[in-house]
């Protein structure tokens, strides 16, 4: 069986710089937390990074989506303080909406390998996909499950026929919604869960059971079925946030055992 958990209620900005002043520096990201921002492929990137004496060699990391304009944002940054106190650095790349496309699979492994073979961080970070970032991580996972420590996710979005439904992914894709949907299992994330599993990915998420925006049944309770269908039950652990849904509830951003399955694996992933 599955492990599910009840749990009760309780930019990236690009200025321009100015005419009077061309040595001014163009502000590539605001940042919640101290680190750095960057561009890598001519996209917004940033890290955040822990205090120095925390620092690691490799330095163990969070691979987070979705690093649109604004995020990560202030709900979250309680959860990336833990992350940093606990010596895990964070980093990300704005990919616009990339649905988990092949341009933002792409700009993904360009990130990866910024951070991997010009900066020290470790070679298998912990994903964490909030949203639609579940489908930008699933999407690269499965293509580079060999460098994934494990996969953590916030309501997350697996399967795009829920959000942002075929018309709207279609173009991240190169196709048409009809083309698209004839091919649900060369590109719908939750049609190729099976290759995470048998990889043995380890994966935690947190759902809100009354989620209307990315309903948990198709989705992460989709998710944690294939997993289980391919034997890979006990790899998987499936919060369920009774009475909620797709919002701001701090119970989200503040449940420890997603930050501590994060941290877990972003420091086996550094081994």
């Amino acid at each position: 069986m599955k492990h599910i958990l009840l749990c009760l209620p309780f930019l990236a900005m690009i200025s321009l710089t100015s005419a009077a002043d061309p040595t001014a520096q163009a502000e590539i990201k605001k940042l919640i937390l101290p680190g750095e921002a960057f561009l890598v492929s001519e996209r917004p990137a940033f890290v955040l990074l822990p205090r120095e004496e925390l620092r690691r060699k490799p330095q163990p990391w969070v691979f987070y989506a979705p690093t649109l304009a604004g995020l990560p944002d202030a709900h979250e940054k309680w959860m990336h303080e833990q992350f940093l106190e606990a010596g895990v650095a964070v980093g990300g790349i704005d990919v616009g909406e990339g649905y988990g496309g092949p341009k933002s699979r792409e700009l993904f492994t360009a990130f990866y390998k910024e951070v991997v073979e010009r900066r020290g961080f470790a070679t298998k970070p912990c994903l964490l996909g909030r949203s639609r970032g579940g489908l930008w991580v699933t999407s690269w996972a499965v293509e580079n499950a060999d460098k994934v420590a494990g996969i953590a996710g916030i309501y997350p979005v697996f399967d795009f026929r829920t959000y942002p439904g075929l018309a709207n992914a279609a173009p991240a894709y190169g196709l048409t919604a009809q083309e698209l949907e004839q091919k649900m299992t060369d590109h719908n994330p939750i049609e190729r869960v099976s290759r995470l599993a048998q990889a043995k990915v380890p994966v935690l998420f947190i759902h809100g059971d009354e989620d209307k925006v990315v309903p948990l049944k198709e989705n992460s309770a989709e998710f944690a079925e294939r997993y289980q269908a391919a034997g890979a039950e006990k790899l998987v652990t499936l919060i369920v946030a009774t009475g909620q849904g797709h919002n701001y509830w701090e119970g989200f951003f503040r449940c420890q055992p997603l930050i501590d399955f994060t941290i877990a694996r972003a420091r086996e992933g550094a081994k």
